[in-house]
């Protein structure tokens, strides 16, 4: 996979999604039993007009103990998508980790023009799913759980064997490959979520989700301005505190990656380059948080990383005098040049040439395979998700495990 396709491997995949109506979908989900996607801005929105995300519908954990779920090379693949900046996130930190031929991977599109269905196959031959068959993510979920009505979203981890959804909880996947694939890694892969600092980070991370991670879908999704104002403060108000983080610190968390900068370098990519067009005034750009735009620039770098970078989406194919920018303009943009790092951030490291922590001197598996917290974003309950119930204990702009 690469992160920018041929000019006749993109052609081909706009074929192939062009070629595919709303008809023929409509065919296959009858074929298959699918429903149309329900709207975020109908069965999302709470009394106030707050977009209040559903919760995630498969969240059994991997782990040790009876009914969770087990690693196990070539069982699983990764369904993603190239512009959704949630299913990002674990196929980076799988390719970090090394994992490529342990876990794969398929990335979706849409399925017909209106895309009624949610995520399909449109680009790929015969709008089928090369590795199971299926027409529809939503038929994963229907085959684990009949009953299910909610939206089938990207990352969902399959079960290619069964061919049924079994983890679609973004808040903790790139957890679980971390931890519970660590037996598959090879010796020396990075730590990106080390055992002594599991608390810290679940905590920023669960305060990153409200603030910035959702902050765009909070400002394009709401249905009041009191919704979209609150919004608006609190991820410009992150960004700022962001800033101040990075302005003495390398990464997040100080010298090394770990799996919280994944979560906020996909959001700042996709905001910069193509959410803000949805959302109304932007108070600021990226580019203007000065340690914020060389912190994106040093990760774009990384190959991993920009792998999974897109500027360009297969599926953005609309015509007339007010096609977006992205398909108009990006295919001109220099993008490597303009997110070209300086190297000036490897200053702020006391090992400026290492970027990924190692894993400490005797730590075994058992060691490794701690349990996994549970976030609180996936309460059944909406008042418990609403955005305004965000916490963190320390200050986000203090990194609290500065070595």
């Amino acid at each position: 996979m690469s992160n920018a396709c041929s000019i006749a491997a993109h052609s081909a995949a706009v074929k192939n999604i062009s070629d595919y109506t709303d008809e023929e979908a409509a065919l296959h989900a009858k074929e298959v039993g699918v429903d149309p996607r329900p709207k975020e801005t109908v069965s999302e929105i709470d009394e106030r007009g707050v977009f209040v995300r559903q919760p995630n519908a498969f969240i059994t954990p991997f782990g040790n103990r009876e009914g969770q779920l087990k690693a196990e090379a070539g069982r699983y693949a990764i369904y993603w998508m190239h512009g959704c900046h949630w299913s990002n996130r674990p196929v980076i930190a799988r390719d970090i980790l090394g994992l490529t031929d342990v876990i794969y991977d398929q990335a979706t599109s849409h399925s017909g023009p209106s895309n009624i269905y949610g995520h399909g196959f449109g680009d790929k031959p015969d709008h089928k799913d090369p590795l199971t068959g299926a027409y529809f993510l939503s038929e994963f979920y229907k085959k684990a759980d009949p009953n299910f009505t909610g939206r089938a979203t990207t990352p969902t981890l399959v079960d290619i064997k069964e061919k049924k959804a079994v983890n679609n909880d973004y808040h903790r996947l790139s957890n679980y490959i971390e931890v519970y694939f660590r037996r598959f890694q090879p010796v020396d892969a990075p730590d990106l979520y080390p055992v002594k600092y599991r608390k810290e980070i679940d905590e920023f991370n669960d305060w990153l989700f409200p603030t910035v991670n959702n902050g765009h879908y909070r400002m394009a999704f709401c249905q009041s301005w009191v919704a979209y104002n609150e919004a608006y403060e609190d991820f410009y108000d992150a960004l700022e505190k962001l800033d101040k983080r990075l302005e003495t610190n390398r990464f997040l968390f100080g010298d090394y990656i770990t799996d919280s900068d994944i979560r906020l370098y996909v959001t700042l990519v996709r905001w910069e380059t193509s959410y803000y067009h949805n959302v109304g005034p932007m108070k600021k750009r990226i580019t203007e948080y000065k340690n914020i735009w060389g912190y994106v620039k040093e990760l774009f770098g990384i190959p991993e990383f920009r792998k999974y970078t897109f500027f360009e989406f297969p599926e953005n194919t609309t015509k007339g005098i007010f096609a977006p920018y992205p398909q108009r303009i990006a295919s001109q943009v220099p993008y490597d040049e303009l997110w070209k790092s300086d190297g000036e951030r490897k200053k702020l490291s006391k090992t400026p040439d290492e970027i990924y922590r190692k894993h400490p001197d005797g730590e075994t598996y058992e060691d490794y395979e701690t349990e996994i917290s549970v976030s609180k974003w996936n309460s059944k309950d909406q008042k418990e998700r609403d955005p305004r119930n965000v916490s963190i204990s320390i200050d986000p702009s203090v990194n609290p495990i500065k070595e």
